[in-house]
């Protein structure tokens, strides 16, 4: 036996430890973070009435739906480590497999857990002042570190470290605070619709419910209010969506695990439609709370939360504006169940995340060694390196900026993603499909159809964050290039390709 044959027998394998409820719990605890706590704000300012915010909130939560319908299929086709990345590959070839995980390692993934553990951060500094933003600890021209930023580094490396111990050790994790944060959410839900109700700020919200209104703020005041009819309402839905779409997203990381779950092809199916379908009621519900609590247009420049409205609340802080009129304990329960929130969601996003790494370095398209397991059956090496571009992207600061860029990106991969049922319905004919896309071929073309007007929609009226999101895709075409270019000077070579079977 030649050293080769021996390393490929006792080459370590995933544990198949992830149940149908495990898996959920990833669903809904990688989509809820801070998100639906904040994101309102925008789309009040940009749609204005009631009627249109709950339109917004209900036809983002049908896409993801409609997508994790379509996802189901290919997760039960090919139930391997990786998830969106395979399908990808087998759908289009290696060259959109490459450009996604490019772009899903620079920002989508990794700018997701920096900003996420800056929001946990930020209120932690609820609790201990001390950790906040402003508590500067070092400056150097206009490049600054705060306390807060080193409390989201280590929260990183916490959840990091915690996932390097195995699968049962993540998913504990996952498990505890996603059903904490279901709980507490939902309690506090249930809070402001039967108890922090305004009565004034309802009849205002029904009555001028599909009064469309996009509101512009410059300097923390009213620059213009543009009221909004007929086709003129389409362009302020599709920039609206983006907050929306953007609290709704990471439904898809379980799908990086399947090669760790006990039924992969029963299970992946069913804990995508179970966890976007009740991410999507919760979420209604929420922004039903907000409306019932807050009027939805005030003044930004008001000094309470009513005045201030939905559209205006500080820092876009709506869940908090809604409770704020029950005094400093509620803000600070509050506060808790966000800083549950946004340590689950980027627990779920770390322990996801480094499997698409993982099945990337197996064909050759990332670092060799984080195609690896280490001892406890976990790509070790794929974490550690997902962590630390996080760390660095949450120092650095201008991850906010990247995130901003990448939801145009985003959407092109589960468009292009979607597609992929189509095509692979053509390819691979007699591929077993344990499950196939409900409504097919018309819920996977509506979803195709409404993703891609929202993207014309943001190439018009969001310039500024979309070319330079499709440029962040596009840079990656030279890397994939010079990669493959050397791996054809030096086929024999593991760094220049892929590693020799």
């Amino acid at each position: 036996m030649n050293s080769t044959q021996s390393a490929q027998i006792q080459e370590k394998t995933f544990r198949k430890e992830l149940n149908l409820r495990d898996a959920s719990m990833l669903v809904m605890g990688s989509m809820i973070g801070s998100g639906i706590f904040i994101v309102s704000a925008d789309i009040a300012r940009t749609v204005g009435g009631a009627g249109w915010i709950l339109f917004v909130w209900a036809l983002a939560g049908l896409l993801t739906v409609a997508a994790a319908l379509s996802y189901g299929e290919l997760a039960a086709m090919m139930p391997q480590a990786g998830g969106q990345y395979v399908y990808l590959r087998e759908a289009w070839g290696p060259l959109a497999a490459f450009l996604y995980g490019w772009t899903f390692f620079l920002v989508i993934q990794t700018g997701t857990i920096a900003a996420v553990a800056v929001a946990f951060a930020k209120f932690a500094a609820v609790f201990i002042p001390a950790l906040g933003t402003d508590r500067i600890l070092f400056s150097a021209g206009t490049f600054k570190i705060s306390a807060a930023q080193l409390v989201a580094v280590a929260s990183i490396a916490l959840l990091t470290a915690v996932n390097l111990r195995g699968l049962r050790a993540g998913k504990a994790v996952q498990n505890l605070f996603t059903f904490a944060k279901l709980a507490a959410l939902f309690g506090a839900v249930a809070f402001l619709l039967l108890v922090g109700r305004d009565s004034a700020a309802m009849h205002a919200n029904w009555q001028g419910a599909w009064n469309a209104v996009w509101t512009r703020v410059a300097g923390g005041k009213i620059v213009s209010a543009q009221l909004l009819s007929g086709w003129a309402l389409l362009p302020a839905l599709g920039a609206a969506m983006v907050g929306a779409l953007f609290a709704s997203d990471a439904w898809n990381n379980v799908t990086f695990t399947a090669g760790e779950m006990t039924d992969a092809r029963r299970d992946l199916p069913l804990s995508l439609l179970f966890g976007t379908l009740a991410v999507t009621a919760l979420y209604l519900l929420a922004n039903i709370a907000y409306l019932c609590a807050l009027p939805v247009s005030g003044a930004p420049e008001a000094a309470t939360a009513l005045g201030r409205g939905v559209a205006f609340a500080a820092e876009d802080r709506v869940a908090v504006a809604a409770i704020s009129s029950f005094g400093p304990v509620a803000q600070k329960l509050l506060a808790l169940l966000i800083l549950v929130s946004t340590f689950g969601c980027n627990n779920g996003l770390i322990l996801a995340g480094a499997r698409a790494l993982y099945a990337m370095a197996k064909d050759g398209l990332f670092f060799a060694r984080a195609g690896t397991l280490n001892e406890r059956s976990v790509p070790g090496t794929a974490l550690v390196l997902q962590s630390i571009w996080a760390a660095l992207l949450c120092l650095s600061g201008t991850y906010g900026d990247l995130l901003d860029y990448v939801i145009f990106a985003v959407l092109l991969f589960y468009i292009l993603t979607i597609l992929g049922v189509f095509v692979l319905r053509i390819k691979k004919p007699d591929a077993p499909r344990p499950y196939r896309a409900w409504g097919y071929p018309w819920v996977p073309a509506l979803y195709v159809l409404c993703a891609a007007a929202i993207c014309l929609d943001l190439l018009i009226f969001k310039p500024r964050y979309t070319w330079p999101g499709l440029a962040l895709v596009v840079s990656g075409l030279p890397v994939y290039f010079l990669r493959k270019s050397r791996e054809r000077a030096h086929p024999g070579d593991p760094s220049a390709g892929r590693s020799p079977e």
